[in-house]
């Protein structure tokens, strides 16, 4: 019996063969295979989940119609696919006015007949200056990197599948997980490990529709040993492309590939996309990484002058690190402007020199500037007491810093000379000879512009 009914499956594959181009035929339909007919249920295998949604979106009209033909109008369709442990359901009904019933796989189902063995070598795409080598670590981003780091090292390491990484624009999400692909890499070369953003991954989707090679994409994913997928957020609101990653997401996971990816939010915070996909998101490692902290923002600053071969004083360092506070590629790019300014400018690098170049690019973290401020921090940098200051000592230290402060604040308060003078005691006229003297030996006196420099630093920076 069971025979005769594959006979008039392969009738209405004739009559599809009439129907539909030849090539969309041997795309969608060759791959199909006839199981058994029951109760009026006919049972087709056919490679994957998605390919039986794909059926059912492009073929549903000549399907349902042809079935009715050559079986009766009582017919009903069921495929059978290799299924996820995790999501069991494994059928999809056409053509009834009735629930079908659940049908679990045949025994020895497990194979997928459509999927072509692929072994050559891939292009990465990875960035070879992203390594752990030069990824600077903090308590920012320690947990983020830990984690990272023992995927690279046990790539079979299904703990931490799929790493979701997700944070703000510019804090390190694709150093981190390139980093992870070329450790893998290092260690085994032969590994099939591709980077790529999620809007080439949509770009690439709907060409390969437009051009009818959609198996073909499917194919080539599903060879992939590690994927690592950048601003998956660009999938929000892409149905199809959801749809299509969604299949390619279960059989690398089901196979115990590695998926990596990263998002500038975490899912629960990602509407717009589907619901099966989040849950997946969500059933690995979900690793946040935060804005740079003030030393990781130094290590960065540290390593990247270095590598442009660029001496940062202390306090310009110090001056950026401050006020450059939400992006590593933020700081990154400062330091290429810098030396960009001071080479064309021909000037040395100073706490001047950056607060030009950031005014260009960032707002200025700055503290309330007021005399007492001034007085404060001058006598900090000098290394007496404020107190000091007030007095009539004329000891040389003492007798500085009550210049600096007197310089300072005409320069950066809008008090008047007089009443500077005042609070320090002195006349106005003693104020307005100091801010002199040291317009006069600022030009010819390199330690004078370098402290001057430093107390700026940190009397107008957080």
């Amino acid at each position: 019996m069971q025979e005769e009914y594959s006979k008039k499956w392969d009738k209405c594959l004739e009559i599809i063969r009439d129907i539909i181009p030849a090539e969309q035929f041997k795309s969608w339909f060759s791959p199909l295979t006839f199981l058994r007919v029951e109760n009026d249920v006919l049972t087709i295998y056919c490679p994957t989940e998605f390919f039986a949604e794909q059926l059912e979106e492009r073929y549903i009209n000549v399907l349902g119609k042809t079935l009715k033909r050559v079986f009766g109008p009582s017919i009903r369709l069921i495929y059978e696919y290799p299924i996820v442990a995790d999501d069991p359901s494994s059928k999809i009904s056409v053509g009834s006015a009735h629930p079908s019933q659940a049908v679990k796989p045949m025994p020895g189902a497990t194979s997928n007949p459509f999927k072509e063995q692929i072994v050559e070598d891939i292009d990465s795409q990875l960035n070879p200056d992203y390594t752990f080598e030069n990824y600077c670590i903090s308590d920012s981003n320690k947990v983020a990197r830990s984690i990272g780091e023992a995927i690279a090292n046990d790539p079979k390491l299904q703990t931490f599948n799929p790493l979701f990484v997700f944070g703000p624009c510019g804090v390190g999400k694709t150093h981190l997980i390139q980093a992870i692909g070329i450790r893998i890499k290092e260690r085994n070369p032969r590994a099939r490990v591709l980077y790529i953003t999620a809007r080439l991954f949509e770009s690439q989707y709907t060409a390969a529709v437009q051009r009818s090679k959609v198996n073909e994409f499917i194919n080539f994913y599903q060879s992939i040993d590690t994927l690592i997928i950048d601003d998956i957020q660009d999938f929000i609101g892409k149905d199809k492309t959801q749809k299509t990653f969604y299949h390619i997401f279960n059989h690398l996971k089901q196979n115990h590939r590695q998926l990596i990816m990263s998002s500038d939010c975490c899912p629960s915070q990602m509407e717009g996309m589907q619901d099966r996909l989040l849950s997946r998101f969500k059933s690995g490692m979900t690793a946040q990484l935060e804005k740079p902290d003030l030393d990781l923002r130094r290590d960065v600053l540290t390593q990247k002058s270095l590598r442009d071969g660029l001496s940062l004083p202390r306090e310009v360092m110090d001056f950026i690190a401050s006020n450059v506070t939400e992006s590593i590629r933020e700081l990154e790019g400062v330091v290429v402007s810098l030396l960009a300014h001071a080479t064309f400018l021909d000037k040395d690098i100073s706490v001047e020199l950056a607060r030009r170049v950031l005014s260009n690019s960032v707002k200025l973290n700055k503290r309330t500037v007021n005399f007492e401020t001034i007085a404060r921090q001058v006598s900090a940098f000098y290394n007496i007491e404020t107190d000091q200051i007030f007095t009539k000592s004329r000891k040389r230290e003492v007798s500085d810093a009550r210049q600096m402060v007197m310089y300072l604040a005409k320069k950066h308060t809008k008090m008047p000379l007089k009443a500077i003078g005042t609070r320090l005691g002195r006349t106005h006229a003693t104020v307005l000879y100091a801010c002199r003297l040291i317009d006069e030996r600022m030009p010819l006196e390199k330690k004078l512009q370098d402290d001057i420099a430093k107390i700026e630093s940190e009397l107008l920076s957080v």
